[in-house]
């Protein structure tokens, strides 16, 4: 009975309310298959949402204004990371060029770190990217951070954490 009700209602909130949004999206994107695809995206996060929260959606719009808006800072994230790949890609030698193939899974595996990235709190990921990026000893991150060493420790292993979960 809570599955049919549910389906009910995500198909009561799609009639009611996707040419709204996908005209919204038109207005903030250049491409309209790229509002077709986002539109279909926040859909498709409504149905993966937790189904008895579904019935008693006081107001969809807002609630569907919310969840494009997160699809469209990501997508604008993407874009920004594929267009830094592709401009440091230009600055590579011709026998360094990768095929469109190998292109596409540098550019998903850039994104995944990025998202991992931005989930961590901020002194994670700043103490993760002074130790990876800039080569920096533990001491020189904890006396950055005004922290201690073993507090670089910690944050550090969380960051490896957060690293395997998105290997596996």
């Amino acid at each position: 009975m809570q599955i049919a009700q549910s389906s009910q209602a995500i198909a009561g909130i799609y009639s009611s309310h996707h040419g709204w949004l996908l005209r919204w999206l038109r207005g903030k994107l250049p491409c309209a298959d790229q509002a077709a695809d986002l539109a279909h995206d926040t859909f498709v996060r409504l149905l993966s949402a937790p189904q008895t929260a579904l019935p008693a959606l006081r107001e969809p719009r807002a609630y569907l204004t919310t969840v494009a808006q997160r699809l469209l800072i990501d997508h604008y994230r993407r874009l920004s990371l594929e267009q830094a790949w592709l401009e440091a890609l230009a600055q590579q030698p011709q026998l360094l060029m990768q095929s469109p193939e190998e292109r596409l899974i540098i550019v998903q595996a850039l994104q995944r770190i990025d998202t991992m990235l931005g989930s961590l709190p901020d002194a994670v990921r700043s103490a993760f990217l002074m130790a990876h990026i800039d080569e920096l000893s533990y001491g020189e991150i904890a006396a950055r951070l005004r922290v201690s060493e073993r507090t670089i420790k910690r944050h550090l292993v969380q960051a490896y954490a957060q690293c395997i979960m998105l290997i596996s």
